[in-house]
Parts: structure tokens; sequence; C-alpha cells
């Protein structure tokens, strides 16, 4: 369907890709993976045709359709919401046009009629008298109701041209789909809608996402970006994660003898390819995981930050107790009626259909803004850390990362230059890089700052609003077995599924009529038919 052969590219001394050969198949479903810098976005430009490659080609089949998710969201500004969805199919979108013009013109002669008569039978072919119904269904499918369908794209908000910009992607079944980062910006409900929809979808994808359940749910087989090489595995995400792991711990422990360790391999990748709970993807076209080669089996160079939560004291029974909270922006009811009791060890997904309902929950909850009625108090044992949803506050004086975090501890021994470059490492800012400014760092770079500023504070009680923002595979995988590990209690808002449902015993909905509370998995939540009912009731 789609080959890559010899491909290499080359930034100056820098090589990003070397050799790599691939060929992506039909009704498989393709997740890139690789460290942040490693190239999984550039990969995927130089798929579509975007990007040129120093060396090597790509070569899709002939009379094949690609289909790429487009990430200016600008350039459609001048078209309405449904004629953009429409562009997605070019080829049908071209036709169209060319028989609007014919039928348009002023002096139609029987040699147009045979022009747009021969077009109108191609149309049809392509499905195309049922198009702008398609393209209908699949924006109500990701959250853009028929009301929006004639807006003009400029008038909407980045998060509402995301939505559109995907279903414009998925139009007109392409043969080849290649998806940058489809879920960012996308509530829980239409994640689950487009992991089912590519779990049915008959042709081939090609994703980037830094969210592990998306990638477990849709995808047949991991390309892991490393090394300037790209290595093919059968399986999804967890399967090649547990994999390298193994292999990492094998190559480490040298003292074993070589049978001894690929026995060991064997019976891991046997017993993990005989687990239909590990191996079961979306739909019954996905198969079992293949086994893989012992000797392709390589473990990965990434680094992964060493994020601990340390408490200076252990929590009473007494951690916080929310009475008749209730808050609102600009006269819109964000949540209302909270009560809550936090009992010690809870680990709590906060939810909302409105992300400003939970960015505010835990504004107040910090002390940094008032609720409209009610009141909230922490049991006098905790201390709390907070991660807000915008850290742009904390970054806007010109200093570097040593001197950065020694504002965050009062602690002698601590504000050592050797502690804090030591603790800085940990958090991958090894030698010069600790001396980076702190006005100049990426989205992911700040993450590991504010958790290095938070586990000084060594609390007993976590508030993260949107913990893996910006942040890679590697570091929410550190996030996520540092957030199993801790001994304290958190209140977690985040999107990532397979953090919430992994880390968190207790989920509360915020909505404008009440709250949903209950002590069950996320997934139990997601199912429970009370839940439904209530949501339904205070949604209305």
């Amino acid at each position: 369907m789609l080959n890559v052969s010899n491909l290499s590219l080359q930034f100056g001394k820098r090589l990003l890709f070397d050799e790599v050969n691939i060929k992506f198949t039909n009704g498989n479903c393709y997740g890139i993976i690789g460290a942040n810098g490693a190239g999984k976005s550039t990969f995927l430009k130089i798929l579509s045709g975007e990007i040129d490659p120093t060396s090597g080609h790509v070569s899709l089949e002939k009379g094949k359709r690609m289909s790429v998710l487009e990430q200016n969201h600008f350039k459609y500004d001048e078209y309405t919401v449904l004629d953009t969805v429409l562009r997605g199919n070019k080829v049908l979108y071209d036709i169209k046009e060319k028989m609007d013009a014919l039928y348009a013109k002023e002096d139609f002669n029987e040699e147009d009629g045979i022009k747009a008569g021969e077009l109108g039978v191609i149309y049809e072919e392509m499905n195309g008298w049922n198009a702008e119904s398609d393209a209908a269904s699949l924006l109500s499918n990701v959250g853009i109701e028929s009301d929006m369908h004639y807006t003009l794209m400029g008038d909407l908000d980045n998060k509402a041209k995301v939505r559109i910009l995907i279903a414009q992607a998925l139009f007109g079944n392409p043969d080849v789909l290649i998806l940058d980062e489809p879920t960012n910006e996308l509530d829980v409900n239409t994640i689950q809608w487009l992991e089912d929809f590519l779990g049915n979808f008959e042709n081939t994808v090609i994703v980037v996402s830094h969210d592990r359940h998306f990638l477990d749910s849709v995808c047949t087989h991991i390309c892991d970006l490393d090394f300037s090489k790209l290595n093919l595995y059968s399986g999804n995400y967890t399967f090649w994660y547990e994999s390298s792991q193994l292999a990492a711990k094998q190559r480490a422990q040298q003292n074993k003898k070589a049978e001894e360790k690929k026995k060991e391999l064997q019976d891991f990748i046997a017993r993990f390819s005989s687990n239909v709970a590990k191996a079961k993807q979306t739909t019954s076209r996905k198969k079992m995981i293949e086994k893989l080669n012992i000797d392709d089996i390589k473990p990965s160079s990434r680094r992964y930050p060493a994020i601990i939560w340390d408490q200076s004291r252990e929590a009473g029974d007494q951690i916080l107790d929310v009475t008749n909270l209730s808050a609102s922006v600009d006269g819109e009811v964000l949540f209302k009626d909270a009560n809550i009791n936090l009992k010690k060890g809870d680990k709590v997904g906060i939810f909302s259909r409105n992300s400003k309902a939970i960015s505010q929950f835990f504004e107040i909850l910090s002390g940094n803004a008032q609720p409209d009625s009610g009141e909230y108090n922490w049991g006098i044992t905790t201390t709390q850390a907070y991660l807000p949803l915008d850290n742009t506050n904390f970054f806007k004086e010109d200093i570097n990362l040593v001197d950065w975090l020694r504002q965050y501890t009062e602690n002698d021994e601590e504000r050592h230059e050797e502690f804090m470059r030591g603790f800085l490492g940990k958090m991958l800012f090894s030698g010069d890089e600790a001396l980076k400014k702190s006005s100049v760092l990426s989205g992911g770079e700040k993450m590991r700052c504010m958790f290095s500023r938070m586990m000084l504070l060594r609390a007993n009680v976590l508030l993260l609003d949107e913990p893996t923002g910006h942040l890679d595979l590697e570091s929410i995988t550190a996030l996520n077995n540092s957030l199993l590990n801790f001994k304290g209690t958190v209140l977690m808002g985040s999107h990532d599924h397979e953090l919430i449902q992994t880390t968190c015993n207790r989920i509360i909905e915020l909505t404008p009529n009440g709250i949903i509370d209950r002590y069950m998995t996320y997934d139990e939540f997601l199912e429970d038919p009370k839940v439904k009912e209530l949501k339904a009731k205070y949604y209305a």
C-alpha cells in the first residue's frame, strides 16, 4: 500500500533517519513512537510529501488516496465548516466544482452537458451525492452540531477547529490515513468514538500519539523510532513497552548465560501472546499479537525522569471536607453543590464536560480563587502541592534552572548548587542543561521543572490539573509509575485514560447541577448504568 525505501534525512551534521525501509499494509494501524525530537512528525511529513528526504523515496500504490490530519488550523478560515470537511476528498471536491462551473455557464451547450454527464457518473461512483450527509454525520460524531455546519472556520476557536479537521481527514474513506496527535483538544467521549472508528477502519492508519490508551486501543503495530532507525513490532504500545523493558533488563544482566536470557524472554512473549485480554483490539479484524523474533527486540535509548513523591510527614485521617461548593464564571455555572469528604490515600480523578469547571475547582482548593458559595477545609496535618493548568507565571524571570528551583526551598542543604544540579539531573537537566534560562524552556521542559518544584515541597496531597500536557511518552510513563507508588492523596484532572484508570480508586464528575462521586475505576465509571442516568439528569 505505502512503501518507504532506503529513506534518510539529514539536517547539517545531524542524521535524523538512516536507511529506513518499511511497508505499511492494508488493514493495519501503525503507531509511530519515539522520544521528543526523534523526528516522528517529520517522518509523517515525509510520508505525506510535505518534506523531501535527503535520499530514498516513498511510494503510494497507484490509484490509492492518502488523507492527512491538517496541522495548520488557519488554512480553511475562509470556508464554512461543511465545505472544509468536503475538501478532505480533493478528487471528489474537484469533480463537484467542475460540474457546478459547467451548470453555472450562461451559454451552457450540448458539449457542456456531455462533460457534466460524464463527471456526474464518476461523482456517483464515488458516492458523491451522499457526500454532504456523510460529512455532516462525521461532524456530529466529533461534537460539531448542525447549527455550526455553515459557520466560517475563522469564527471558531481552536478546539472546534481540531474536531473539524479530524472529520476532514476521515472523510471519504481514504486508503491511507495519517494522524499526528489526533486526540489533542478532544474530550473523553470523542476520543472513545475515534478509537471505535479507527478500530473498524479497514484501510491503513499511521498515527503519532502520546495517549497510551489510544495507542493500545487502535494499533496493530508499533514503529519505534530510535537510533535513527525505525523498528517495526507486532502488537500494541503496552506490548512494545514491556518487551523493551525486559530486553533492557536482560542486556544489563551480563552475568547470566545467554541461553537463560533467551528462555526468559521467550517465556514472556509466549505468555503475552496467549493473553487474550492483552492482545484483544477494538474489532474482530485485529489479530492476536504475533510472536516477536528474540533478536529483534532492542532496549530503548530513551531516558525516563526520576519522579519521586516523598512526604515530609504522613497526613492524619482528616484530609479535606468540601461543603455545598459552587462556582461560576461570567454567569456560566461550572459546578454546583459539591459535597466531598476526601479520605486518606484516596486517588481521585476529577472530570467534567466543561474543562473550565475542573480548573476552577483546583484554583479554589489551592486558594487562588473564591467560590460563589460553600466552603472547604483542609485537615491540619495536610500539605498541598499544586500543578496548575497554566504555568506561565512561574517562568517569567530570566534566570537559570538552578536559581529557578532554589526559589522553592528554604532548606540550606538543598539550596547548595550541587544538590540542585543533582535534583535537576534526575529530571533530565544534566550538565549545562541545568543552566538553561527558565524563560526559554519548551512545554515539556516546563512541566518537568514544575514536577521538580512540587517534589521539593514533599507534600502529602497532590493537586494535578492536566499533568501529562506537553510530556513525551517516557515522562508520562514515569509520572504514572510515580503516582502508583505515592502513599499520599491525589486529586487529578486528566484526559489521559490510562493514567486515570491505573492510578485512581475514585472518580468525581462536576456538573452544573451537582456532582457524581463513585469509588470505582474509570472504566467502571464510564460503563456504570446509574452514572449514566445521573449524567443525563445533571446535564439536562
